[in-house]
């Protein structure tokens, strides 16, 4: 099962000061064993939400927002993707997770939609027959 782990922001990420020395390498050494054991597909961080946009759409009419956005609480400030036997394992690994903030922080995981997920919507012949191109070797559903 893959899994989208997301590291929400915090008022340091909001103003773009860096963790300590010690916050990097405890990510680092936590990201290296994620890796050996074969769950970290991807990550990384993300700029402040001052450098970012939202696109809001209406039914045809899209409206474009300049960062930074108000509510902190609601912003990314990192992502990983996982793959995992199960939800449990997932959380066992969020839980021996480094707190990437010097307070509080939270740290979000949700299970990605897969092709079975998408049975009622799609004819049986549609969810066997693979993807083609990149969108096929991403295991985009």
């Amino acid at each position: 099962m893959r899994v989208l782990v997301f590291v929400r922001a915090t008022e340091d990420t909001e103003n773009g000061v860096p963790p300590t020395p010690e916050a990097w390498e405890a990510m680092d050494k936590f990201t290296e064993e994620l890796v050996e054991a074969g769950v970290m597909l991807a990550g990384a961080g993300l700029k402040p939400s001052a450098a970012g946009k939202r696109v809001v759409y209406e039914g045809a009419s899209r409206t474009v927002i300049d960062g930074p956005f108000a509510e902190t609480r609601e912003l990314i400030a990192g992502f990983s993707l996982w793959e995992v036997k199960d939800m449990d394992e997932a959380v066992a690994w969020a839980r021996r997770c480094p707190n990437p903030a010097s307070g509080r922080s939270v740290v979000e995981i949700r299970p990605f939609l897969e092709a079975g997920d998408l049975a009622e919507f799609l004819t049986p012949e549609e969810l066997a027959t693979p993807r083609e191109g990149d969108r096929g070797k991403l295991g985009v559903a």
